[in-house]
């Protein structure tokens, strides 16, 4: 296979875009799944066409329901739609493969008929001794033996028990085609083997399943991971055998999307974590952010700007537009630009998502913002102001929260919060003490609370403000980032601020002495 990268000029788009988003349901869905999902969505919303949905499910070893129930959970919490297929129908069902083996059988037996595919009874024993007789590696694939069998040669097999599989006849000719995304690609003459459309077992294979689908529900773009390239000639010359039988109407445009990397700039398995969509989904992605990542992953809207709506995507895309070269996950940044999402939330919105965060931890009574006690409802809108600014993922909201709605007098200091207990922190929280218990209730507020620290602890007591504040923001949420500290005080309330800065001055000789023996 040689391939051209330079500047070329792509083809045209069909007036009338069908593309189609079609899995395997094996194991939970990942990045590059998705990733392959959302251009092609991109693609029909942009040109105004028609994405179909459909499950390749013939392989009964692998595929499972659960899979198959997560792939359609995915494509809905993401929002990313389809036209024809799956739970939504159209005229050229069945969408599951496993419904469509009749279907199957008869093309196979028009290619058969037509000449186009042979019955091949070599095993995979016989093909490596004829290679190796031949002097060519036992794994160089194989020989086209069984092309010109005569009848007398197949019936022997027969008699032998042998059942035969269906194999394509390759031209011997160079493939080429116009790439949507890399440009003229050619497959020389010969470097691809005649391929098995039916296993001898009657079972097809994907190599038929897959564009026999694809002719019949009249797909003109196939938009897919660049680990199929190796497989587009093949389809290329299938296609060409399915026009003749008028099982096809025209050679569908092909266009291969880059890898998708992960750590050592290793491509990204179904095993790595990072792979896994929902573990993402737990860790507190939102939708709009993960969306936005994977459209990163091949594309770009503009140079300057990474941050964009989905919206804004299906206006801009152009899958000719999408690099050939591979794209690394980048866990750190994917989470960058989670956090920008999460900042741009409306605060009710904000609330409704972290809810479901907040229930998993124990913090809240229900999963959703209704379910909520007055109390929990009024303490979450007061803290969402202050912590959705910080959080990158939901999954910290809890952490940033949880001292806010707990009634706790006493908040265990995490171990990393242990840093902020200075040896000036005895005194500093003394001082505090003493200051705050001065302060009115009705004169428990924000600025009021700021004032009165900084006056006792800075200004007063010559403390820098680390050493002032740090002892306090621990006593207050039992962590080294939480809140802002005054809003916070002032949504705990003044007799659960001064216990828990009471009950901390009470155990930080304990915690010193701690830190010393270490």
């Amino acid at each position: 296979m040689s391939e051209d990268l330079q500047e070329s000029v792509k083809p045209q788009l069909p007036e009338n875009v069908r593309v189609r988003f079609c899995p395997s349901p094996t194991g939970t869905p990942h990045v590059g799944m998705v990733r392959t999902a959302l251009f092609n969505w991109a693609e029909a919303r942009h040109t105004g066409g028609t994405l179909v949905f459909r499950i390749e499910d013939t392989d009964a070893q692998r595929d499972s329901e659960e899979s198959y129930n997560q792939i359609i959970d995915a494509l809905t919490w993401l929002g990313i739609d389809w036209d024809e297929g799956i739970n939504v129908g159209g005229p050229d069902g069945p969408y599951r493969q496993s419904e469509r083996g009749q279907i199957y059988a008869d093309v196979a037996q028009k290619l058969l008929d037509a000449g186009y595919a042979y019955e091949s009874f070599s095993t995979p024993e016989e093909i490596a001794a004829r290679n190796e007789a031949a002097g060519r590696p036992k794994e160089f694939g194989y020989d086209g033996y069984d092309r010109n069998l005569t009848e007398e040669q197949k019936e022997a097999f027969r008699a032998e028990g042998r059942k035969p599989a269906l194999r394509i006849k390759m031209p011997d000719e160079d493939i080429k085609f116009n790439d949507l995304i890399r440009g003229e690609i050619e497959f020389k003459a010969g470097s691809v083997p005649d391929y098995v459309i039916v296993r001898p077992n009657g079972d097809p294979l994907y190599t038929l399943t897959n564009p026999v689908d694809d002719a019949m529900m009249n797909i003109n773009v196939v938009l897919r991971g660049e680990d199929l390239l190796s497989s587009t000639p093949r389809q290329i010359v299938l296609y060409r055998y399915l026009m003749e039988l008028g099982v096809s109407k025209e050679m569908p445009l092909f266009g291969h999307m880059p890898y998708v990397m992960g750590e050592g700039h290793k491509k990204l398995s179904k095993r790595d974590p990072e792979s896994n969509l929902f573990l993402h989904r737990e860790n507190g992605f939102i939708k709009e952010g993960l969306l936005n990542y994977l459209a990163l992953l091949g594309w770009s809207i503009s140079p300057d700007n990474d941050i964009f709506s989905m919206e804004e995507m299906i206006k801009a895309f152009d899958v000719r537009n999408v690099k050939a070269n591979p794209a690394h996950f980048d866990l750190d940044k994917a989470i960058s630009i989670n956090a920008e999402h999460i900042r741009i939330l409306e605060p009710r919105d904000f609330l409704n998502r972290s809810v479901p965060y907040l229930f998993r931890e124990g913090l809240v009574s229900a999963k959703v913002w209704e379910d909520l006690t007055p109390r929990e409802r009024e303490i979450l809108t007061a803290a969402a102001p202050l912590v959705q600014t910080r959080v990158r993922l939901l999954g910290e909201v809890p952490g940033m929260v949880g001292s806010l709605l707990s009634t706790d007098e006493y908040l265990e200091p995490e171990a990393d919060a242990h840093k902020q207990i200075k040896e000036s922190a005895p005194a500093v929280l003394d001082a505090a003490i003493a200051a705050l218990e001065a302060v009115d209730e009705a004169d428990w507020t924000t600025d009021n609370l700021h004032e009165t620290l900084n006056k006792a602890l800075v200004e007063d007591g010559g403390y820098k403000p680390r050493l002032a504040f740090g002892p306090v923001r621990v006593a207050l949420s039992g962590r080294r980032v939480s809140p802002p500290l005054f809003e916070s005080m002032e949504v705990v309330g003044k007799p659960v601020s001064i216990a828990r800065l009471k009950n901390l001055r009470a155990h930080v000789d304990e915690i010193l002495a701690a830190k010393a023996a270490k």
